[in-house]
């Protein structure tokens, strides 16, 4: 079946219930809602049901789209008091922790298809772009589940890991950019490669902060009838930190990110329900994302030998290899850090809709390999949510790192 305009809205109603109603049970028994979105896509799709969408272009119109609210409402959600003790250290996972994942990662992923001829052969770029794509952490994901079991994190991990996931997406995208122009157009210098990542990030943050204390300035002139309007008009801000951050070759992640930083940490406040509806369409959000990006892939592509081969290497080498590697390199300055948080934050580096999204820019730029790429990384993510997304809670508790609640 072709969705079409006709059908659109039945489809996308129907497919909505059906995410809700397996999200619910999935909150119960600690399954990540992630995994059980993307699997009623996959399950409706082309190799299920026979719903047939395959345009990587609206999927990652789709995926920006989403990624902007749901960083934005995370941003707004964040508390700076909260995170102000843990800053340096969520800022180092976030940008040297991403590149040191994306390091090892690639390394792996080059010597092991030149080693097994069984694989599709990957040049160092090609590797160095796949280990990208993965390189950044879910949210999302990993507090769904600490909030299902009424998980309550000791010494303040909670907001270190909320810092370095809404703060990482941005490192991991700049770096997937960077490989996709390597391959294109040939070699990057490392002089013109850190001053593309400076620019950008510099851009990004001053945008972000610089449009949102704009936006505050306005509502506090205006003076609107429906409070409901002060919701579009941040939900028309987000969009626009985004696309003029983009537009001037800045981060728009991390404009997004700021933005909502900013904005919700203001003493300026349009009302308080801004906090409510952002929350409700991130998560509208989040379901359109994964049950978009669970149609676009075709599952029996996932168990052919060179992608579920290949995928469970690098999966389970960035589980005991990349990401503790990462995380213990990364955390050498910070020594009032426990060996046993160090630990914890090696095994929550769960893969999410984040690198899917990103894994359809080497479709859309016609990269070799692209759609072998696109494939991997989608099954990384399934087995990282199976395997890690899974033992959170039980790797907490394990590492003596969590407190049981009573769940609300």
């Amino acid at each position: 079946m072709n969705i079409t305009t006709e059908n659109i809205l039945l489809l996308g109603s129907v497919l909505l219930f059906i995410s809700i109603l397996a999200g619910r049970a999935g909150y119960r028994f600690g399954v990540p809602v992630l995994l059980l979105f993307l699997s009623v896509g996959m399950f409706f799709g082309s190799d299920g049901l026979g719903i047939e969408f395959n345009s990587p272009y609206i999927a990652q119109f789709i995926g920006i789209a989403s990624l902007s609210i749901i960083l934005f409402s995370g941003g707004m959600d964040t508390n700076v008091s909260e995170i102000k003790p843990v800053l340096a250290k969520g800022l180092v996972l976030s940008t040297l922790g991403v590149m040191l994942t994306t390091l090892f990662t690639g390394f792996i992923i080059y010597f092991t298809t030149q080693v097994f001829s069984r694989f599709v052969s990957f040049s160092l770029p090609e590797s160095m772009l796949l280990a990208s794509i993965i390189s950044s952490t879910d949210s999302a994901s990993v507090f769904s589940i600490l909030r299902s079991k009424g998980i309550s994190l000791k010494n303040n991990i909670r907001p270190l890991l909320e810092l370095e996931s809404g703060s990482n997406d941005p490192m991991a995208f700049m770096l997937t950019l960077i490989f996709i122009k390597m391959i294109k157009f040939g070699d990057v210098g490392v002089v013109s490669f850190f001053i593309s990542l400076i620019t950008q990030f510099g851009i990004g943050a001053l945008c972000g902060y610089f449009i949102a204390k704009a936006v505050l300035y306005i509502i506090s002139k205006l003076h609107l009838e429906s409070k409901s309007l002060y919701h579009i008009l941040l939900l028309a801000a987000l969009f626009f930190t985004y696309s003029f951050t983009d537009l001037i070759y800045g981060n728009g992640f991390l404009a997004v990110y700021i933005a909502g930083l900013t904005i919700g940490n203001s003493k300026i406040q349009c009302d308080s329900t801004a906090y409510t509806f952002f929350d409700g369409i991130a998560w509208l959000a989040q379901l359109i994302l994964f049950l978009t990006l669970g149609l676009l892939v075709n599952p029996t592509d996932l168990i052919q030998y060179d992608v579920a081969g290949l995928g469970l290497i690098i999966a389970f080498s960035m589980i005991i290899i990349s990401r503790p590697f990462s995380v213990f390199i990364s955390m050498v300055p910070f020594k009032d850090l426990s060996v046993n948080t160090k630990h914890f934050f090696s095994w929550v580096g769960l893969r999410g809709a984040v690198p899917i999204v990103f894994a359809t820019y080497p479709l859309i730029a016609g990269i070799p390999h692209a759609n072998h790429i696109f494939n991997i990384v989608f099954f990384i993510t399934l087995v990282s949510l199976i395997v890690q997304g899974t033992t959170v809670n039980f790797v907490a508790k394990k590492l003596g790192l969590a407190k049981d609640e009573e769940a609300s």
